[in-house]
């Protein structure tokens, strides 16, 4: 099951690669974008660099916030004006959550995003924050549990062996 966030911005204020991340690396996370960011351009999966780590990432996409809104009035409150829509989409991965949220909180602090979960109420920057930190110490459970599985599972042949 997909999970999306929006961040509804004005087009003219999202940013390059180099000014995302000056600000990512001003809220003292250790995100680096790929080198082959480019907004507008970009759709699909983008894979980022967390604390070291290669891997970790989320499906982008760019739209006019006219295409997301509709006739929604809850998500054209939410939207604000604001004439534009990154959107970020990923899974169960806590890591891949992580990268959404500071990516979120980059573009709400230096860009005028509003960032909503599914056309849920916005969060406020410092409420962001402040869940980073406990959502990369659940990346890590998360990352050690699967390792755990990998270990623990019995050795099964496959089934054509069988005969």
């Amino acid at each position: 099951m997909s999970n999306i966030q929006y961040a509804f911005i004005d087009r003219a204020r999202v940013p390059g690669r180099s000014e995302l991340q000056a600000s990512i690396d001003a809220l003292g996370f250790d995100l680096r974008l790929p080198d082959e960011f480019t907004p507008f351009e970009d759709g699909g999966f983008l894979q980022f660099s967390l604390n070291g780590e290669e891997g970790a990432g989320f499906e982008i996409g760019y739209d006019a916030a006219s295409e997301l809104i509709a006739d929604d009035p809850a998500m054209k409150e939410i939207a604000a004006g604001r004439d534009f829509c990154i959107s970020m989409a990923w899974h169960g991965n806590m890591k891949d959550l992580a990268c959404v949220m500071i990516l979120s909180c980059a573009l709400i602090k230096d860009f005028g995003a509003v960032v909503s979960y599914e056309g849920e109420p916005p969060e406020s920057l410092e409420s962001l924050l402040a869940a980073v930190p406990e959502v990369l110490a659940d990346g890590q459970v998360q990352e050690a549990r699967d390792a755990r599985l990998m270990v623990e599972r019995p050795v099964r042949k496959p089934w054509w062996k069988f005969w």
